[in-house]
């Protein structure tokens, strides 16, 4: 049993409980800095406001990046890579907290979801489009759900598409469940990061996303998840239940494909040749270690 007061090696444990949990739903690197101006996006071909939807791809499709991210660095190989394939493709920036200018994500996460409500909207009014397609990554493909569930989101979404999604929360690998053995944790957490506090299994954010069942009628769920995932955990608590829903695992497509959570969403082509499966089902192909050539 754990010391009541930080001993040494109590210590040292709740150092590493900290930082695993600012890992949460981690963005692309520890060393992120501030989001370029919006014209790097559109210098690679998305965020821009001008461009219409082909009537091969009717619908824009919004990138939500994970805790930590942004709306650039998260995307810089998923969004050129379906600007390729000719869709319109847009990224936000969200949850930002007072006095912290370079991580995003970590506001509460029912806020975090209006704010994408509000930037659905505006993409939908430029392109012209009644819905549109939502891919996330880590907690960016679970927070669209309250979106989706509780803000009208379903009447605006024709797919949402999750990579690595901690959709039940995680206890990344038991280390939340120390939680009780340090008084004030929590509670730090809850007060200075809640974007963290509300991913954690069993939080009541998680409890209200996912009571009365994990989808809504007229939306199509898809989440790619990797046997390797360090931070989710367990993976299989990233797939959803409920009617059109598909729940890929990586590995079963390319049996030598080991990104972890972070790879999956930032550079794994064989990931997102699934995505574009997704966004476009009626013209998917086979999905296989081939596709990374894709």
């Amino acid at each position: 049993m754990l010391p009541r007061t930080p001993a040494p090696r109590a210590r040292r444990t709740l150092a590493a409980l900290i930082l695993a949990l600012t890992a949460l739903v981690a963005a692309p690197t520890a060393t992120a800095t501030a989001a370029p101006a919006p014209a790097a996006a559109v210098s690679r071909g998305w965020n821009d406001y001008s461009c219409k939807p082909s009537a091969a791809h009717p619908r824009p499709v919004v990138l939500v990046h994970g805790t930590f991210g942004n709306s650039i660095d998260n995307w810089l190989v998923l969004a050129p890579y379906l600007v390729a394939r000719g869709y319109c493709v847009f990224s936000l920036d969200y949850g930002q907290l007072p006095g912290v200018p370079l991580f995003n994500g970590l506001g509460p996460i029912d806020r975090s979801a209006g704010q994408l409500d509000v930037f659905v909207d505006k993409v939908l009014a430029a392109t012209g489009s009644p819905e549109a397609d939502l891919v996330g990554h880590s907690q960016g493909g679970m927070m669209p759900r309250h979106y989706l569930k509780f803000l009208g989101g379903a009447g605006k979404v024709n797919a949402l598409v999750g990579i690595a999604p901690d959709n039940h929360g995680t206890t990344l690998l038991g280390l939340t469940r120390l939680l009780p053995y340090f008084p004030g944790v929590g509670d730090l957490l809850t007060t200075n990061t809640p974007g963290l506090a509300d991913q954690i299994a069993g939080s009541p954010f998680i409890t209200a996303l996912n009571a009365g069942g994990d989808t809504v009628p007229g939306v199509r769920y898809t989440v790619i998840a990797t046997r390797y995932d360090e931070v989710v955990t367990p993976y299989r608590t990233q797939y959803l239940s409920g009617p059109d829903v598909r729940n890929v695992l990586l590995q079963d497509l390319c049996p030598a494909d080991v990104s972890e959570h972070v790879a999956i969403g930032t550079v794994d082509r064989i990931a997102f040749h699934e995505v574009a499966n997704a966004l476009d089902p009626a013209h998917a192909t086979p999905t296989t270690c081939a596709s990374a050539l894709s």
